[in-house]
């Protein structure tokens, strides 16, 4: 007993005790970590010496300089004062390169660097690591066992199918929505939710074989919501210093909503899936696509899982379906909506559209493949549109060994850069007067520089779906510019923001007038 009451009488002390080693622990903890950040910012200061910038704060960097939601006028600003690139610190030990001179660009896309996990991370818990977020020798074997879903003979018939999506979203068939519809009440129409779900609509079509419409499924507006979401989650993410770490972001509301978006667009895909796997387990099916000289993306994915797991597990499946899915849809409509836009605030340049797609199509003829490379100037004007609104404002490099630029400036291994492609495209060293909308810089040899226009990156790792998006692109304004006049909303100009994909703050917003004449119905609408 008494032996038992003495050892009971020292607890208390020994609890002490632990609880002041534990606080040495923690405090011996946050003096390395501390100092582990102190050399970090000191070798980032030297390695990025010869880069000018603006004063930047010791802990809050450049994030004073200007409010949320303008990263896109501070890269203006920077463009003009700094040549060719210029560091941005987000916050004490963290900062990246930014480029945004062709020269800059041609260099870093020449190399084999990997995508800058610390940009990219937080997308995983999205869309997985497919052809995005993937590096070296596998990046590499998904590339190339991808590449043929984007074969010109897979693409000519997709083209009819687009068709059929954009005649969806102009007419007024079972929803009093459509475009049709929302132009006789003269009223503005927010553009981007209406063409996301184009878009969407067309992936589903073109690469995972669905059939029916997708714009007029109500399951399919809680998916572009949920991507809608992340698009602002992650960007805040991204510039947030307080939730770099996961468990501590897992607990926040942000984190919480960020992983039940994730859910909603992985049920999305995941139907998909399921839905294909299931009709190629009919008799006969399989077989007829096996047969197939050339396959649609998801059948690509779903035979080398099916077949082979090792070739392709349930997880790369999952991640590629996911990726395609986001970029095969967000990208295109972003670049769809602010091509609409630059053409409502510019008549001439749309009227001239117009008539060059009238010539063509004027008849009555179904738009095909090979008109797609008759209308010059439209396409002129599309590309310039993507100049002064590229969809994918910048991507991320982490060097894996280091560089010198052809000005002599060098950068040692693991700096980041980022290729800021909204800033190459508003260099007036590259474009002169860069706001003015000027499609004769696209005629015919006009290109000031081989990496002067970026809208699909460049190098190995360019898009894999560019050809596929132009064609989209052109099919929507084809369409469209034969139905409709567009004009701006001047109450409601629209504010670009850098998010994930180029978005507007306050969304962008056309009067519709429909044209006076019959080509669009001799198009079936």
């Amino acid at each position: 007993m008494s032996v038992s009451v003495l050892g009971s009488s020292r607890l208390p002390g020994d609890i002490s005790g632990l609880l002041q080693v534990a606080s040495l622990l923690s405090l011996l903890l946050l003096l390395l970590k501390a100092a582990q950040l102190y050399l970090r910012r000191q070798w980032l200061l030297r390695a990025l010496q010869q880069f000018p910038c603006p004063p930047s704060h010791w802990l809050f960097g450049h994030s004073r300089e200007f409010p949320k939601d303008q990263e896109l006028q501070r890269i203006l600003k920077w463009v003009e004062k700094f040549p060719s690139a210029c560091p941005h610190w987000l916050w004490g030990s963290h900062a990246r390169l930014r480029l945004y001179d062709p020269d800059y660009m041609k260099v870093i896309l020449g190399r084999s660097d990997p995508k800058a996990d610390s940009s990219y991370r937080f997308l995983a818990p999205w869309i997985g690591y497919g052809l995005l977020l993937l590096n070296g020798q596998k990046w590499f074997q998904h590339r190339r066992l991808l590449t043929p879903a984007f074969h010109y003979d897979i693409l000519k018939p997709y083209v009819g199918l687009m068709a059929d999506s954009v005649r969806v979203m102009l007419c007024p068939l079972s929803p009093q929505d459509k475009w049709e519809e929302l132009a006789s009440q003269d009223s503005p129409l927010e553009v981007f939710q209406h063409v996301s779900l184009l878009t969407l609509d067309i992936i589903m079509k073109c690469g995972f074989s669905h059939q029916g419409s997708f714009q007029l499924d109500r399951k399919s507006q809680s998916y572009i919501q949920a991507v809608k979401d992340l698009n602002n989650l992650i960007t805040s993410r991204i510039l947030n210093a307080f939730y770099q770490n996961d468990t501590m972001y897992s607990l926040t509301p942000s984190g919480r909503w960020n992983r039940r978006a994730c859910q909603l667009a992985h049920e999305h895909t995941d139907r998909v899936i399921q839905w294909r796997k299931a009709q190629l387990q009919v008799d006969g099916e399989l077989e007829k696509v096996r047969r197939k000289k050339h396959l649609d993306f998801l059948d690509i994915l779903l035979l080398l899982n099916m077949e082979n797991g090792n070739s392709l597990s349930d997880r790369d499946l999952r991640a590629e379906v996911d990726t395609f899915m986001f970029e095969g849809h967000d990208t295109t409509a972003s670049g769809i909506s602010w091509i609409l836009y630059a053409l409502a605030t510019h008549p001439e340049h749309q009227q001239r559209c117009r008539e060059e797609i009238q010539s063509l199509l004027g008849d009555g003829a179904p738009i095909t493949w090979d008109h797609l490379d008759q209308m010059p100037y439209t396409t002129m004007c599309i590309k310039e549109a993507l100049r002064l609104y590229p969809p994918v404002t910048g991507v991320a490099r982490e060097l894996s060994k280091p560089v010198t630029f052809p000005d002599g400036r060098s950068l040692p291994k693991g700096v980041i850069v980022i290729l800021s492609i909204y800033g190459l495209h508003h260099n007036p060293k590259v474009w002169p007067n860069p706001e003015t909308f000027d499609p004769s810089r696209f005629a015919p040899g006009s290109l000031p520089h081989s990496h002067a226009f970026l809208p699909f990156s460049g190098g190995s790792r360019n898009c894999i779906g560019k050809q596929f998006a132009m064609n989209e692109l052109k099919v929507a304004m084809a369409l469209t510019l034969l139905r409709f006049e567009l004009l701006p909303d001047l109450t409601k100009v629209p504010i670009p923001a850098a998010h994930i994909v180029l978005k507007s703050k306050n969304g962008i917003h056309l009067h519709l007038r429909k044209l006076p004449n019959t080509y669009g119905d001799q198009h079936g609408l």
